[in-house]
């Protein structure tokens, strides 16, 4: 069989500024990307972080919810949204928030980890039950190397669970920003690695028990490129196209995913690393299932 090539991603380009954490679902047949607004994004008068979503075909914003929460992710389960929020930048509880119709919203406590230091996070269906990767700054005896992946289940999207720290990926260096999924008795996990150039880079690893991970032949899945600083959205002022042009651009991290006819929809972000930070787009032509198998395809 002759040698696969790496899989193709198509850098679409810049969409907004100063947003970073966002994911991408299917929602009632239609296509939504759910965000973080942080309190230092400029149209957010209010001077504290919050979560939405937007229509990606009419650019229409969702009614602002979860108000002083930090780094967000969402997923879908049948008619019911669910997202998940940290109640502090390295905070110790994560919240569930979860909406029929992405107005009116419930909420309870997910998962309280005193003494630990909670950032981004990211959950699938495997099997018979979900998981969520968390990665955890704090306290440094247990996550090593700053940051660390570790994982917790739940039979209902509501409840979570720690399971055994030793299932954690990687103590021995940084490994942040999780995306993960559930394909063929695997997780596949997107991630951000610190390279040796200092540059910040996503790659794809995959395993059956959480402990034991094989490393795509691929990665990283993408690299900071002059791609990034395309301009993708007509909404973009003057002023922000300055400086996306000018920008310093040492990372694609941050990567999240859906598919959505038939192609798989990607959000990243680009910049400095150290606040100055851009949300940009990419397509892979082709289904979910298939973005990640080719990348373990030889």
């Amino acid at each position: 069989m002759p040698n696969v090539g790496k899989p193709s991603i198509v850098k679409l380009g810049t969409i907004d500024c100063d947003m970073v954490e966002t994911t991408p679902i299917v929602f009632q047949n239609r296509l939504y990307r759910f965000e973080y607004v942080r309190s230092n994004y400029k149209p957010n008068k209010t001077g504290i972080p919050f979560f939405r979503f937007i229509d990606v075909d009419s650019g229409e914003s969702t009614p602002a919810f979860a108000h002083g929460f930090h780094l967000g992710s969402a997923y879908v389960d049948d008619d019911r949204v669910f997202v998940y929020g940290v109640d502090a930048w390295g905070g110790s509880k994560i919240k569930v928030f979860w909406s029929r119709d992405l107005k009116e919203w419930r909420s309870e406590d997910a998962l309280i980890l005193p003494g630990c230091g909670i950032y981004n996070n990211s959950l699938c269906r495997s099997r018979d039950h979900y998981i969520m990767a968390i990665e955890l700054g704090e306290p440094a005896g247990l996550v090593g190397v700053r940051f660390t992946i570790f994982f917790a289940e739940s039979d209902d999207l509501l409840k979570w669970s720690m399971r055994p720290f030793n299932e954690a990926f990687s103590k021995d260096r940084y490994t942040a920003c999780p995306a993960i999924r559930w394909l063929d008795g695997y997780y596949y996990m997107v991630y951000l690695e610190q390279t040796l150039g200092l540059t910040y880079e996503p790659y794809t690893i995959r395993s059956r028990n959480l402990v034991d991970w094989q490393s795509s032949p691929f990665n990283p899945v993408m690299r900071p490129s002059a791609e990034d600083k395309k301009i993708a959205s007509e909404r973009l002022t003057a002023e922000q196209r300055n400086r996306i042009a000018n920008a310093v651009n040492i990372n694609n991290s941050d990567l999240d995913f859906c598919e959505f006819n038939g192609k798989t929809i990607i959000y990243y972000s680009w910049g400095d690393q150290r606040g100055t930070e851009f949300l940009a787009e990419a397509v892979y032509e082709g289904g979910l299932e298939d973005f990640f198998r080719s990348f373990f395809r030889q």
